[in-house]
């Protein structure tokens, strides 16, 4: 998803604009703005409140990008707050690892966000005519003052009884309010048309953000959406299925899907066990052959035991005398200590 950074970039090299030519025009502001100031103090009000709901709208966009990001990496969590435009979207995913919706489901989802954005751009458009009306309010005001102040100047004047200095002094004088009327009429307009240029055109730059972020949206869902096979009736036609057969369809295809992902994981858990069992069977194998070995072992030493000891049977019977029955008893003592060192170091 793609965040507006452009849109406020835009938004605010605007409004910055804007500013700098008050600041630029500051002394003949001053004068419209003083000429009427309870009607342009109403629309400058208004037209700075105009001006943070527009950025706001942008803004607010923010968290449910987020939010969209995280679950396409399986990153969310319950500390992460859920989305105001794509809460019906979040609790339709609650549980699920894979976005699996039919169209139905889809364009359901997609007209709920793009009635949230419309509702929530209607407080922006108001305020635009807010500021029109203010404008017109204010000129229809100052006129009024004008053809009252021009209506009493005639029937005040008076070309009998004074020369024509005085009249043209008169008429000079009583100017000043038909004057001033001109003024609160023209400057409430100045300041109200131009507001609603400033809160038009940030309202056109949130606009167009969040249609890209629904477009965008649009694009994830689709490639996630179950297209209906035509079998029981295309999507919106007479002769479709009824809504509850749908919803029933649709209940089957999600519990059918969560039986498969179950059966793969039993899959998964029976190899992982008959892969263990065969290196218990492995290991077994290795420990009968070493019992085997250590049988024949044994057997070796029973065997050497059985002709040592007919062997000694067959020294002491013969003279302790002769030279080669003590070579012979030395040979068997060594035999024996090496048996015994042999039977010693197995045991340990």
């Amino acid at each position: 998803m793609t965040r507006p950074i452009q849109t406020l970039l835009w938004m605010s090299i605007f409004t910055v604009i804007v500013a700098v030519g008050g600041v630029l025009l500051i002394e003949p502001l001053r004068d419209a703005y003083t000429s009427n100031v309870i009607f342009n103090s109403v629309i400058l009000v208004v037209l700075i409140i105009g001006i943070g709901i527009n950025f706001r709208q942008v803004l607010q966009l923010y968290p449910e990008i987020d939010w969209i990001g995280r679950y396409q990496n399986n990153s969310l969590s319950l500390n992460i707050p859920k989305p105001k435009l794509l809460s019906s979207m979040a609790r339709m995913l609650e549980g699920k690892e894979d976005l699996v919706m039919s169209t139905t489901s889809m364009r359901t989802i997609l007209d709920s966000i793009r009635t949230r954005l419309e509702d929530s751009r209607d407080l922006s458009r108001y305020l635009i005519g807010v500021l029109v009306f203010l404008g017109l309010l204010g000129t229809f005001w100052g006129l009024m003052a004008t053809v009252s102040t021009v209506g009493t100047l005639i029937n005040n004047m008076s070309v009998e009884t004074e020369s024509g200095a005085a009249i043209f002094e008169n008429l000079k004088t009583s100017l000043a309010g038909p004057l001033s009327g001109m003024g609160v009429a023209f400057s409430s307009s100045l300041f109200g048309l131009a507001g609603s240029l400033v809160v038009g055109f940030l309202d056109l730059q949130a606009g167009h953000a969040q249609n890209r972020f629904v477009n965008e949206l649009e694009e994830w869902l689709s490639s996630s959406a179950r297209i209906s096979s035509g079998i029981i009736g295309e999507e919106g036609s007479s002769f479709g299925a009824p809504a509850y057969v749908q919803a029933l369809l649709e209940k089957t295809a999600d519990a059918l899907e969560k039986m498969q992902r179950a059966g793969a994981s039993e899959d998964n858990q029976r190899e992982f066990l008959v892969k263990q069992l065969g290196e218990m069977r492995g290991t077994f194998d290795r420990f009968n052959d070493l019992l085997t070995e250590q049988n024949e072992r044994l057997d070796r030493l029973n065997h050497s035991q059985s002709d040592i000891a007919r062997l000694l049977k067959t020294t002491s019977e013969q003279t302790q005398g002769s030279a080669a029955n003590e070579e012979l008893r030395s040979e068997l003592r060594l035999l024996t200590k090496t048996i015994a060192n042999a039977l010693s170091t197995r045991g340990s």
